[in-house]
């Protein structure tokens, strides 16, 4: 599961990172890490995972397409990479991941995407980095996915603060 954190909840991550791991009991990083462990059970759930598997052909898969996101291979070009029948490879995707090919190489586009996006990288960018053929496609698949264009998923994401009251969002 993924979640979507607020600004606060970023930086209290980042500040406790540097912190001292036998830091004080009830000091400052204890009360902060308790904190920050009340604000992420109230973060939103994001729909975004990539599920990936030990299997040595999945992590083979897997690492060449993390290397090389805009490869675009077909699951046969892909089968022939990995010394496999594509049937064979279609199968062991789904059993490894519980996604077919094309579901799960569009959730590793979307977090690289979510990734990119967030550092700054312009849309079109992005797309072209994802061998997307062009800035709509990609804003196409990047809706179907979250529900927004990428400009509109962000504007929400920096305006969303959880509320006050537990189960109101």
């Amino acid at each position: 599961m993924t979640l979507s954190i607020s600004p606060m909840v970023r930086e209290t991550i980042l500040h406790l990172a540097d912190a001292p791991l036998d830091y004080p009991r009830d000091g400052h990083a204890d009360r902060l890490a308790r904190v920050l462990l009340g604000e992420l059970v109230r973060m939103p759930a994001e729909r975004l995972y990539l599920p990936v598997s030990d299997h040595p052909k999945i992590r083979a898969l897997a690492d060449a397409l993390s290397a090389n996101p805009a490869d675009r291979g077909t699951i046969a070009q892909w089968a022939r990479r990995l010394a496999l029948g594509e049937r064979t490879l279609t199968r062991l995707i789904a059993r490894e991941t519980g996604l077919s090919f094309g579901r799960w190489r569009q959730q590793l586009h979307l977090l690289v995407a979510i990734r990119e996006l967030a550092g700054g990288t312009q849309v079109q960018r992005v797309s072209e980095s994802l061998g997307y053929e062009s800035v709509t496609a990609f804003i196409t698949m990047f809706e179907k996915a979250l529900g927004r264009s990428p400009t509109r998923y962000f504007a929400a994401r920096s305006q969303s603060q959880p509320s006050d009251a537990p189960g109101e969002d």
